[in-house]
């Protein structure tokens, strides 16, 4: 999506500015992996689909104590790859030497396989192949996710309906859906032949019940993690309600949240509101990861 492209250039901007598949493998040998250097490993196989991969970023003298960011790609839930969250990756290494970094793919969805539960299920996995490796890596459980469009929609959902262990401690979207059951969407869909193919993922004809099951929204609860929103006013893709109501229900809750609103920018932004919206990441990560 245009979003992803924009990211991708105006990350690497700031850095100039700033300067569900069981098929799981222990990433090392019975010995524990050289805490006092980093490691990197690409591709990491987690399932049996092409897209069943991620990359993993280990820093220098890592504790059982590191905590993981997971980077979740957009693309509208059937195209898009972790490689257009690269750049977001780097800056977080830049920036938060003392965190190991997941950069993963998931399965795409397609008239013949749903966007829901596979993709929230390919991140249950991924958590898993983590914690199975936990000692190997010398990493700890806790978690924080940062997603773009639709992965700020999976990053969202999985963090509130999938985390029974309440291991994550802060979740990301850029402009990412929020609630599938939103009227707006619809009458956004009838503007955009291109939503209206994302949303048509989810079924010709889906029930209520499976649209709110899908809906971070409707599965947010006063146990969600902290929770950092940013959204665009002139957006074609994602109506304003999306975030808007979110942090409304975010607010009564009283859950830690903040919520950025650009009017005049879109599905994707630049210059001075990008420079902010990576500024209040960092923020907000130091404070609740």
């Amino acid at each position: 999506m245009k979003f992803l492209k924009i990211l991708s250039i105006n990350l690497l901007a700031v850095i100039t500015i700033l300067s569900c598949s069981e098929k799981i493998e222990p990433i090392a040998t019975a010995d524990i992996l050289d805490t006092t250097l980093e490691y990197e490993e690409l591709d990491i196989v987690y399932g049996d689909d092409e897209n069943q991969t991620f990359d993993l970023y280990l820093p220098a003298d890592r504790t059982v104590d590191t905590k993981i960011i997971i980077l979740i790609h957009g693309g509208g839930w059937s195209a898009g790859d972790k490689a257009e969250m690269d750049p977001l990756k780097t800056l977080l290494i830049q920036d938060f030497p003392d965190v190991a970094i997941v950069n993963m793919n998931y399965r795409l969805a397609d008239g013949n396989n749903k966007p829901y539960p596979m993709q929230t299920n390919d991140i249950s996995t991924v958590i898993r192949y983590l914690k199975t490796n936990q000692i190997k890596l010398s990493i700890s459980d806790q978690l924080g996710f940062i997603g773009a469009s639709a992965g700020g929609h999976l990053a969202l959902l999985w963090a509130y309906s999938f985390d029974t262990l309440q291991k994550t401690n802060m979740v990301c979207s850029i402009v990412g859906p929020t609630n599938l059951t939103d009227p707006n969407f619809a009458l956004a869909a009838e503007e955009s032949s291109e939503l209206d193919a994302f949303l048509t993922l989810f079924g010709e004809d889906p029930t209520v019940e499976y649209l709110e099951e899908v809906s971070p929204l409707h599965q947010v609860t006063a146990n969600a993690p902290a929770t950092i929103l940013f959204y665009g006013g002139q957006d074609p893709l994602i109506p304003i309600s999306q975030g808007a109501d979110l942090n409304e229900k975010l607010s009564k809750l009283n859950v830690t949240h903040e919520y950025t609103l650009y009017p005049e920018a879109g599905h994707g932004w630049t210059g001075i509101e990008f420079i902010d919206t990576w500024t209040k990441i960092k923020a907000f990560t130091i404070d609740n990861l």
